[in-house]
């Protein structure tokens, strides 16, 4: 007993020095977070963005893809703004190798949308892929990291091997509504359909902008029988 008493010590000790040399930040505003805060401090906590989207029917990101595919569901955590506290949390997680902001947001947003009855029926959670150079490079798949975290909190398994990235695209970032869409056409493969064969599939992406990467994706889902697609992201782009 006293051995475990003192290596508590120990740890704790230990996990107080590393916080002097490397202290926490927050991911918004880059203050140095309190014992009991995780990822934001108090103050971006209250002041995130936050769209409650996923109480909305036909709420902005839905009529977004009115059209487009056949969609059950649709919401995003956050709003993304330039220059706002999304962005930085968003820079961090894809650029800067925290991948634990995916996980951490996932499993917040993931506990809140499991209340909603239109996203209880969800079978499986399936992340956008990144081409393997990209995510070889990268270290990780930001979208995953997303998914792990909503598997979490949903208590919904999360299919991250069978659909794939089989051509590595150019970014996104600036390129208009069309240009995105011949961007990622005819992109994505299913290795093994069989096994989404009649699932209700949430589709999840880091930010959804113009919704061509969701759409692109969604339609190679649609192809498999029965299945249903509903779409989650962490964050929306304006608004």
């Amino acid at each position: 007993m006293k051995k475990n008493k003192y290596y508590k010590l120990l740890i704790n000790l230990l996990d107080d020095v590393v916080s002097l040399v490397y202290p926490r930040t927050c991911a918004a505003c880059n203050q140095v977070l309190l014992n009991h805060e995780i990822l934001l401090c108090m103050l971006c906590e209250v002041e995130i963005p936050k769209t409650n989207y996923h109480l909305m029917p036909n709420n902005p990101i839905e009529k977004m893809f009115w059209g487009r595919f056949e969609l059950e569901s649709a919401a995003a955590y956050l709003h993304f703004r330039k220059q706002g506290g999304v962005q930085k949390i968003m820079h961090k997680l894809k650029y800067k190798g925290k991948s634990d902001v995916g996980t951490v947001i996932g499993e917040r947003y993931g506990r809140e949308v499991a209340k909603v009855d239109r996203f209880k029926n969800v079978d499986v959670i399936v992340p956008i892929p990144l081409h393997r150079d990209k995510q070889k490079t990268r270290g990780y798949n930001q979208s995953e990291m997303f998914g792990i975290g909503l598997s979490e909190g949903m208590n919904v398994p999360l299919s991250v091997d069978n659909f794939v990235k089989i051509t590595a695209t150019e970014s996104q970032t600036k390129k208009n509504r069309s240009e995105r869409w011949k961007n990622v056409r005819d992109v994505f493969q299913v290795n093994n359909p069989e096994l989404l064969e009649n699932k209700h599939i949430l589709l999840i992406d880091d930010i959804i902008t113009t919704g061509a990467t969701i759409e692109a994706a969604a339609l190679i889902l649609l192809k498999i029988k029965g299945v249903k697609i509903s779409v989650l992201g962490m964050a929306v782009s304006g608004g």
